[in-house]
């Protein structure tokens, strides 16, 4: 009598499920966090590429050139610059997987996680993609913006993420007088508009990303100043949450999350006013993009916070 075939494939497939996190434990968290600086990252790299011309490095795409995938040694610095950053994109592709594959399991127990997971994993190739089209479009001043714009998304779920892996599961509460909620989510659309018109300041500035690119046509001074006006306004209101986050619960950590808040515009109207007294120099730009999506994840952490779960809410009135 001739054996029984033998199969492994589901064992090795269970043994690798039951690897996966069933909790939130280290692995998890430190992922979480992975994902947010990457995102942040990546601001970096790409703002380097502009500020050094190098955005045609790679003449095309998804290709560098029509003949290879990779930049060429004749292609020179810029080649390397561009080509290093599309590189990094499959970086971020890594991690989102990973992350994805480390909150599948608890899916039912934290579906906040499984879709914030997916949705980042499925947003990073469309941010690919629109990377790709701003050099089919020879670096057209607003697909670059909107390329940016859309890193300030990834960057704000990335932010919403590292929150909610710390946060109890379950329903969630406002926990906070309802002035200082609207106060808080006035702030967030002054940054929101902060970031778009810095971005349209960049697009009529000098830093196009290769010689011959073109600008937006506005007035570059003139836009620096109207750049200005909602910045002033989200540092105003946010003085106002700071000195108002003193009477919101303990356990949201408001005075904390609107103090680094706070933090990142000071540095960041410190830098803007230096790069423009100073003539724009590329690595005090490039500073200050990644302080914009940075000033995102903050605010985005605060608005995260203004609400607490019902669970720990009632755990606090039985005790």
């Amino acid at each position: 009598m001739s054996a029984q075939p033998t199969t492994t494939e589901p064992g090795v497939r269970r043994r690798l499920w039951d690897r996966l996190p069933a909790t939130i434990d280290r692995r998890v968290i430190a992922l979480a966090w992975a994902t947010l600086v990457v995102q942040i990252g990546i601001v970096g790299t790409g703002g380097l590429v502009r500020l050094t011309g190098s955005g045609l490095g790679c003449p095309t795409w998804p290709r560098c050139t029509p003949e290879s995938f990779v930049a060429t040694p004749e292609m020179g610095i810029h080649g390397v610059i561009e080509f290093g950053n599309r590189l990094l994109t499959f970086v971020l592709v890594v991690v989102a997987i990973l992350m994805f594959l480390f909150v599948v399991r608890m899916r039912r127990e934290r579906p906040d996680l499984f879709w914030l997971s997916l949705a980042i994993g499925l947003y990073v190739p469309l941010q690919a993609v629109i990377g790709g089209i701003t050099v089919l479009t020879n670096l057209n001043p607003y697909v670059v913006g909107l390329h940016y714009f859309a890193s300030v998304v990834l960057v704000a779920l990335s932010a919403v993420l590292v929150v909610r892996v710390y946060a109890t599961p379950g329903p969630r509460v406002r926990a906070v007088p309802r002035w200082y909620a609207l106060t808080t989510h006035l702030t967030s659309v002054f940054v929101v508009v902060t970031v778009v018109v810095g971005i349209l300041v960049t697009g009529s500035g000098p830093h196009a990303g290769d010689g011959g690119a073109a600008r937006n046509g506005l007035d570059a001074e003139f836009m620096q100043h109207v750049h200005s006006w909602p910045a002033y306004i989200t540092f105003a209101l946010t003085i106002v949450l700071l000195v108002g986050a003193r009477r919101t619960p303990p356990a949201l950590r408001l005075p904390l999350w609107v103090g680094l808040l706070l933090s990142v515009e000071l540095a960041q109207i410190v830098v803007g006013l230096w790069q423009a007294r100073t003539g724009l120099p590329i690595w005090l730009v490039n500073i200050h993009m990644v302080l914009a999506v940075m000033l995102v994840a903050a605010m985005t952490a605060v608005v995260m916070n203004l609400k607490a779960p019902v669970a720990d809410l009632e755990r606090t009135a039985d005790s």
